[in-house]
């Protein structure tokens, strides 16, 4: 029998926060990077944010201790929802327009649809189906105008699939994990990992292109991905990876990219095109194939 999807309001407000906060960070992280090194910004994002979970885990009475049997599926969680979607995705933007790049690192759900079929032999619901051909509709017509400037950079390009390619893998591991780790936890030594991996790429290849300390705008940056990005919206996420399944999670935040293109226009004074409110309304109705109410089939005899 399906399980039915269901969120409640709470998790509702937080799935509006978390849309609202990703969205924005897109533009946020570009900013960080037209002068910074990627690894450099990250990892300066890191060195903020971990703090900031201990001290949440410290309140909470929860412990940092994992058990050694719980290492090995800890570094792989790691590894596949933060790690290299840092690495991957940070060089992404640097090379794309923050708004292309989330375009592209939003196709999560269709490959998450994918690997649901070909790594764990999963069979999505024809709702989900519907869901994933609304999503990919609503990516097709942000893309429609940007095909020669993605063309143009292929690095960038392949940079951010790869990255929602790993990204929709590691959402099935959060799914299926098996340790009793809380997410907090499970968050602040993906973090720690990641800050490893980012800070020894930024040592070994960005040394020689820092020429002076952030300004004004970039600690801004930071400052935004240390304590909101890594404090708040990477707890929400992965509570949502852990109450929907990895399609329907991947479709619950769809409305990111679109929030990317409608706070350009906002903040940059971009101009709508037709095509973004019709990505506006496939996505829409993507979200309702996950969030909507479903009937329950009843049990047999």
């Amino acid at each position: 029998m399906p399980r039915t999807i269901t969120l409640s309001p709470r998790d509702l407000g937080l799935l509006a926060l978390l849309t609202l906060l990703w969205g924005v960070n897109w533009p946020i992280m570009k900013i960080g990077v037209q002068e910074l090194p990627p690894m450099t910004f990250r990892s300066l994002c890191m060195i903020g944010g971990l703090p900031m979970l201990a001290a949440i885990a410290h309140g909470r009475g929860l412990s940092l201790k994992v058990p050694r049997e719980h290492w090995r599926e800890l570094l792989l969680l790691a590894l596949t929802n933060m790690v290299l979607w840092f690495v991957f995705a940070m060089y992404g933007v640097k090379l794309l327009s923050s708004g292309r790049a989330a375009i592209l690192g939003y196709t999560m759900p269709i490959w998450s649809a994918v690997v649901a079929i070909l790594v764990f032999g999963e069979n999505p619901s024809r709702r989900l189906w519907m869901g994933v051909a609304a999503a990919a509709a609503g990516v097709a017509l942000l893309l429609a105008s940007e095909f020669t400037a993605i063309a143009g950079s292929p690095l960038g390009t392949l940079c951010m699939l790869a990255a929602a390619v790993i990204w929709a893998y590691g959402t099935h591991r959060m799914r299926r994990r098996i340790q009793p780790t809380h997410i907090l936890v499970i968050t602040f030594w993906s973090l720690a990992l990641g800050l490893v991996v980012c800070g020894s790429i930024a040592l070994l290849f960005e040394r020689g292109q820092v020429h002076r300390p952030p300004n004004a705008a970039e600690w801004g940056a930071i400052a935004f991905n240390a304590f909101l990005v890594f404090g708040f919206a990477q707890l929400v996420w992965f509570r949502l990876a852990t109450i929907l399944p990895p399609v329907a999670s991947g479709l619950s935040v769809m409305l990111i990219p679109v929030t990317g293109v409608f706070s350009g226009v906002w903040m940059l004074g971009e101009r709508l095109l037709w095509q973004d409110w019709g990505a506006l309304a496939c996505i829409l109705a993507a979200m309702a194939t996950v969030l909507s109410p479903s009937r329950r089939t009843p049990p047999a005899g």
